[in-house]
């Protein structure tokens, strides 16, 4: 469909297609945090979600890349968190940067770019949610694994949206087998 509503509407039809669908995933991970009042809306999911339907043809935005990007980006986070004992402690926002958030913020960035570039898995939104974790934005176990749930919801969503409406992720096999790269290349698209 993403295909089909570019050769329509050009850019106009892909900024459709990415807003609605970007509306909807997202809506749906914020129906979810209301109803467990829980924090299922965080900075680093708006770029996920653009990723997924404004590039979905990007390494970036391939389903596998952002659930290991975000994994890896909460354990760094937390770690930072734990290692320095800032649990409990006011946020960098509310309390003022201190050394120790400074530590855990360049630290939990500095792991999580050296895990994803050493797994080949780029996710750059995932350099957000270290942030918001080791700098105590959203801090304790329950925000945590809102977090992770939330970031599972977004990719499910995503992609399944993604994928029932004909739009396939990086190297991912197309309908009439070759991988979704080879298919572009067939339609003139070598974006990815």
């Amino acid at each position: 469909m993403l295909q089909r509503m570019q050769e329509r509407a050009g850019s106009l039809g892909a900024a459709v297609y990415a807003a609605v669908l970007a509306l909807v995933v997202l809506a749906a991970a914020g129906a979810v945090g209301l109803m467990l009042h829980q924090p299922w809306l965080f900075p680093s999911l708006g770029p996920t979600v653009m990723l997924f339907f404004e590039s979905p043809q990007q390494k970036a935005s391939r389903p596998l890349n952002a659930l290991i990007g975000h994994a890896v980006a909460l354990l760094a986070g937390i770690a930072a968190v734990l290692g320095l004992g800032l649990l409990g402690a006011p946020s960098a926002a509310e309390g003022g940067l201190t050394p120790a958030y400074l530590v855990a913020g360049a630290g939990s960035l500095a792991v999580t770019t050296f895990v994803l570039t050493a797994l080949r898995t780029p996710h750059p939104p995932a350099g957000a949610t270290t942030l918001i974790v080791s700098l105590g934005v959203l801090s304790g176990a329950a925000a945590w694994a809102s977090m992770a749930g939330a970031v599972v919801l977004v990719t499910a969503l995503g992609w399944g949206l993604n994928l029932l409406l004909g739009t396939r992720p990086a190297g991912a096999p197309a309908a009439g087998g070759g991988t979704s790269r080879e298919a572009d290349a067939s339609h003139g698209d070598s974006t990815g």
